[in-house]
């Protein structure tokens, strides 16, 4: 029998895909537009120019250019607003400091080897903080996916009771958190050829209603070394640490007319047709450790042209994961008069047990030319490869996931990355800035439909998103005085994303149109 009003209290194996679904890795891999002022006023376009701290993480090479030791940092205004479908925009603000540098600077009396340089560096890299909610009509139901894969699983509604749990048999299971919850809150029926249903039919009508609030961030604590050689050939190796912390908290719900339900008044297995409302929540905080190395080159063939090349390792970071996932629901059959009420949920108290696992994020490259005819300006421009179908995930023991790689590499593409800046001067101590940034999405097209089912989610989740396209329009003033320097910089992004409460729904569009204003104080020395 049924039991409504439940706590279930299962083992950690139940966890073993909860982070290393395509679209989980691929939000934990990515990096924005972030750093001093300067570099963000010209949109990053500064591999091939370099003598600028986050310019540095970029191609290590431009640590080269310093001839002379810096300390700065930089503040940050972010006023975030997403909006998804015809939903109000969700909006916050944020302050933050995301850099703070030193570098140091040491001429070397010979005339090959001019300069030896060190730095060392923090840098805010990513941001997860987001807000999106929205809705749709719908006739097909979460729980029809949820027994559609626990069908695919061989598994039957006994294997779905609390009392005949076994925990070693959740290592086969595509999703035993939905499964059971969805279960135990009547969300689905079992057939009486054994196999498993859910809720809606051709005849089922209704809505679905989605929330998300994520946040957190990436950091990174960077070390790096470099030269000069000749004032023609610069050189820099860069050694970084990785901090990454995410929390979110995921709502869907589904209000649906004529939907079949169980029939609980008799508890014999029958369903009758009627009203059903129900709601999960799922809660989840990441925590993650990594190290990368980058190393790049800028070589000025002649003083107006400058030509620089980097590449960065992946960041292999060490993760964990900790869940709980909550259902509520409300059914009324058809005829009654009396609304049928329960909650389930992965724990009592607290999130439930932690999971430990692996990510190795994607390789870049990154080619660079700058144009700098004279002391009054220049212009650069930067292409940069992002890999993302190289990102590899597996558990704490090293052992790689081979499934979900397979389908990293089946669903996910190089992403490319344009970057223009330019700067003028128009005295010795006042500088105009402006640039332009684009990023193509990660996800191949054949990925992005609505009947794609064969997207790879996680056990106790099947939301997830992913961006088609980022871009940025950037802004600056820069101001001189003998060692002392201010630059200010305006950063606009627009991000265009795709939500789905889970594969082969419908899902929704959000879009992001965020600001930023940075502050970067300095003085060289």
């Amino acid at each position: 029998m049924k039991k409504i009003y439940i706590a279930l209290l299962l083992g950690g194996a139940s966890l073993i895909a909860s982070a290393q679904a395509t679209f989980d890795v691929l939000k934990m891999s990515e990096t924005e537009l972030s750093g001093t002022s300067r570099y963000m006023s010209m949109a990053g376009a500064f591999g091939a120019l370099g003598g600028d701290a986050s310019a540095v993480i970029q191609n290590p090479g431009g640590i080269g250019v310093y001839r002379s030791s810096e300390i700065n940092a930089t503040m940050n205004l972010n006023f975030l607003s997403t909006k998804s479908g015809e939903y109000q925009n969700l909006t916050d603000t944020k302050f933050f400091f995301n850099n703070v540098s030193y570098v140091g600077s040491m001429k070397i009396n010979s005339d090959f080897f001019k300069y030896f340089n060190w730095g060392f560096s923090f840098n805010r890299i990513n941001s997860f903080k987001r807000r999106y909610q929205g809705g749709y009509n719908t006739g097909y139901s979460l729980t029809n996916k949820i027994a559609d894969n626990l069908n695919n699983g061989n598994w039957i509604d006994q294997d779905l009771s609390v009392n005949n749990y076994d925990g070693n048999i959740y290592y086969e299971s595509n999703a035993p958190w939905l499964g059971i919850l969805a279960y135990q809150s009547y969300l689905i029926n079992g057939n009486y050829d054994g196999s498993l249903r859910g809720l809606s039919t051709d005849a089922t009508t209704g809505t679905a209603n989605f929330y998300v609030d994520e946040l957190g961030h990436t950091d990174e604590y960077n070390i790096t070394l470099g030269g000069n050689f000749k004032n023609v050939f610069y050189w820099g190796l860069n050694f970084g640490i990785t901090d990454l912390y995410f929390d979110s908290y995921q709502y869907y719900g589904e209000d649906l007319d004529n939907a079949e339900i169980y029939n609980y008044n008799y508890d014999d297995g029958s369903t009758t047709m009627g009203y059903a409302g129900y709601d999960f929540q799922a809660y989840q905080q990441t925590r993650g450790t990594g190290y990368n190395f980058k190393m790049g080159v800028i070589v000025k063939p002649i003083n107006q042209l400058r030509i620089g090349a980097a590449f960065h390792t992946p960041t292999y970071y060490d993760m964990k994961d900790l869940y709980k996932v909550q259902c509520g629901f409300d059914l009324l059959a058809n005829g009654d008069s009396e609304m049928y009420q329960g909650n389930t949920e992965t724990g009592e108290e607290g999130y439930y047990d932690e999971y430990r696992y692996t990510i190795k994020t994607p390789w870049r490259f990154i080619g660079s030319l700058a144009v700098v005819p004279n002391s009054k300006g220049m212009l650069s421009l930067d292409y940069e490869y992002v890999g993302a179908n190289t990102i590899r995930c597996g558990d704490a023991g090293g052992y790689n996931y081979g499934d979900t790689e397979e389908k990293i590499k089946n669903q996910l593409q190089p992403s490319h990355i344009l970057r223009v800046g330019a700067e003028v001067r128009p005295s010795s101590n006042f500088s105009i800035r402006a640039g332009y940034s684009y990023q193509s999405s990660p996800v191949k097209d054949e990925v992005k439909g609505v009947a794609n089912n064969d997207v790879d989610v996680v056990s106790s989740n099947y939301m997830y998103q992913y961006d088609k396209s980022n871009q940025y329009i950037t802004c600056g003033l820069g101001y001189r005085y003998k060692k002392f320097y201010a630059d200010a910089a305006y950063v606009h992004q627009t991000r265009t994303s795709q939500y789905h409460a889970f594969p082969g729904e419908q899902g929704e569009e959000v879009k992001d149109n965020n600001n930023k204003v940075a502050l970067t104080i300095g003085f060289r020395f």
